[in-house]
């Protein structure tokens, strides 16, 4: 694996870490190129032409990156969603696509449960009001006994019901696939997402961005929820009709909504949400914690080392590719 060039754009990886020890303890020669938001093509390009390998955040790799980048031989992201890389343009090149499943897992169901809890409890207007040297209640309500429709019930939709049910709160799930064995041991009921809208307190997203999500959150979902309830999105943007989001949250038809993922990121200065009092934001930080940063980065590290020794990656999620 000598001489092997990698370059390395997401910020889970820095110098002298584990990870980055394994990689050049094995031959390879990282290059660091972070950043916010998505580069060009010919910006991206540039950075990746002569490597072997890379370890990505969100950036765009399409069929003419690809292209032009002939030693490419895998991409690895550091996260579990890979709809910034074109796969099937990926697989026809035999360039191995990969993900860390399960690292961020714990992460983003505890991130998904404190928006329940601000959203139930209003707990960043009930800790403002000392430091305003103000004394008044900010009344919420409980999270016992209320619903929680989870849309997606994969690795982490599956952790964050554990948690819901810790909480004493009703749990449904909406997903084209059904593990009734794990759903009936935690008393989880499988409905339609019509039903699920309809019914719960909190819509808590937690599905992959493909052509079957993208906007699967549209106006007319929006207007099956009840005006009481909550939409919680710390899966993907586009999962959501922003647009139509701002209108039901400015004309109070759901009662508000909790992101830290957006359709474009970083979020707009000017963007209609920032003006709204019933939307509480983050920027993208669900799966970003000290011991995420370690596990997807030393992960993402193994499945470059496993392709380069002749193994089938972990994290792999075109298979084609490999033959």
């Amino acid at each position: 694996m000598a001489n092997r060039r990698i370059l390395i754009t997401s910020p889970r990886l820095r110098p002298g870490d584990e990870s980055v020890r394994l990689l050049e303890g094995a031959g390879f020669e990282p290059t660091f190129s972070t950043g916010q938001g998505h580069r060009t093509e010919e910006e991206l390009i540039g950075l990746l032409r002569d490597a072997d390998a890379v370890i990505a955040a969100n950036d765009l790799f399409t069929a003419r990156v690809m292209d032009a980048c002939p030693g490419l031989k895998i991409i690895a992201r550091t996260g579990v969603g890979y709809d910034a890389v074109d796969v099937e343009a990926a697989t026809q090149r035999g360039i191995a696509v990969t993900i860390t499943p399960g690292v961020n897992r714990h992460s983003v169901a505890e991130f998904a449960m404190a928006f329940m809890l601000q959203c139930s409890r209003l707990m960043m207007q009930n800790l403002s009001v000392i430091g305003k040297g103000e004394w008044k209640h900010h009344e919420g309500r409980e999270l016992a006994g209320s619903t929680v429709g989870i849309v997606g019930f994969g690795t982490i939709g599956k952790e964050v019901a554990q948690r819901a049910r810790a909480f004493e709160m009703r749990v449904v799930a909406y997903d084209v696939l059904h593990d009734h064995v794990f759903a009936e041991s935690i008393g989880v009921s499988f409905v339609s997402l019509e039903q699920l809208l309809k019914e719960s307190d909190f819509v808590s997203l937690h599905l992959f961005l493909n052509e079957q999500t993208r906007k699967l959150i549209n106006a007319e979902r929006l207007a099956m929820m009840k005006p009481t309830a909550y939409l919680i999105n710390t899966a993907r943007g586009p999962i959501v009709d922003e647009e139509a989001l701002y209108q039901a949250l400015k004309e109070k038809r759901i009662a508000g909504a909790a992101l830290d993922v957006f359709e474009q990121e970083p979020l707009q200065a000017d963007s209609p949400l920032r003006t709204l009092d019933n939307v509480y934001m983050t920027p993208h930080v669900a799966g970003s914690t000290v011991n995420t940063r370690y596990g997807t980065a030393v992960v993402a590290a193994e499945n470059v080392l496993q392709l380069f020794r002749g193994e089938r990656p972990s994290g792999i999620v075109n298979s084609p590719a490999l033959q």
